[in-house]
This record gives C-alpha cells, sequence and structure tokens, in this order.
C-alpha cells in the first residue's frame, strides 16, 4: 500500500479524488436542496437520491481524470465495484445523516441565529448534516475505491 504523504502521484490521485468529489457534492447538495425545498421530499429519502446523482457524476470523473491508467478493466466491471463500495458508503451515511438531520435544526433554532443568516434552522441543519455526512463518507470512498476498483493502478 502506498501512502498518499509519501507518493507524490498518490497525492495527485487523492487532490484530483478530492476535486471530483467537490464536483459530486456540488451535484449532491444541489439535487438535495432541490428536492427538499422545490419539491417538498423528505430530507433522508432527498439525501439517497442525490447521493446516487453525485455518485454516478464521480464515477465518470474518476474513470477518465483521476485514475485514466485503470482502463485495463472493463468499464462496466469498474462501476459494479464503485456502485458497490458507494452503498457501502450510502449505509454509512444514511444513519449518520439522518442522526443529525433531526439533532441539527434544533441546534440552530436553540442558538437564535442573527436576522442576516437568510437560511432558517431547518436548512441549515440538514446542510450541515449532509456535509458532515459527505466528509466522513469521501475518506472511505478514496480509500476502498483506490485499493479495490481501481487496484489496477500503479
Amino acid at each position: 500500500m502506498t501512502s498518499i504523504i509519501t507518493n507524490p502521484r498518490e497525492r495527485t490521485r487523492f487532490l484530483r479524488f478530492a476535486f471530483v468529489g467537490a464536483i459530486g457534492a456540488i451535484v449532491d447538495f444541489g439535487t438535495f436542496n432541490a428536492l427538499t425545498n422545490l419539491f417538498n421530499f423528505k430530507p433522508v429519502f432527498a439525501s439517497v437520491i442525490s447521493f446516487t446523482a453525485a455518485v454516478t457524476s464521480n464515477f465518470f470523473w474518476n474513470r477518465f481524470w483521476t485514475y485514466p491508467d485503470s482502463r485495463s478493466k472493463p468499464m462496466i466491471r469498474q462501476m459494479v465495484e464503485f456502485g458497490l463500495i458507494n452503498v457501502l458508503g450510502l449505509a454509512i451515511r444514511t444513519p449518520l445523516f439522518a442522526f443529525l438531520a433531526k439533532l441539527l435544526p434544533e441546534f440552530y433554532t436553540s442558538i437564535r441565529l442573527p436576522s442576516i443568516i437568510p437560511f432558517d434552522s431547518r436548512f441549515l441543519g440538514h446542510n450541515t448534516a449532509l456535509a458532515v455526512a459527505v466528509i466522513v463518507v469521501m475518506f472511505w470512498n478514496f480509500f476502498v475505491n483506490r485499493y479495490f476498483t481501481y487496484n489496477d493502478v500503479k
């Protein structure tokens, strides 16, 4: 196992993976907020849908940009492997998000936000919960995908 600290190529891959993750976060948060605020989806259900949209985007970005040298595996096989890892990531994310999505809106309500903040406590609580869940799962996804899905990369 090569360290992202000592190996410049792995460090570059991690930074690219993180950048792709940032794009995925935009997809995730955008989809989540559209579903919850425009279409009144329940937050946990919206989180699962937004996660799926982000994972789809991330797979293609990672295959063609983060790990361009990993194409010795057929794309379908790699997509299935990536999907399985991300389903496990979803299993980590969903209960964490559900717990925080109940707790954080109450927290934001209790601290009485200044009127200059244009968002209500529910919006802030749900988005903070999503941010925490995204960050936790990003590390899971990077390390497991690096050594399972993209294990053909030297």
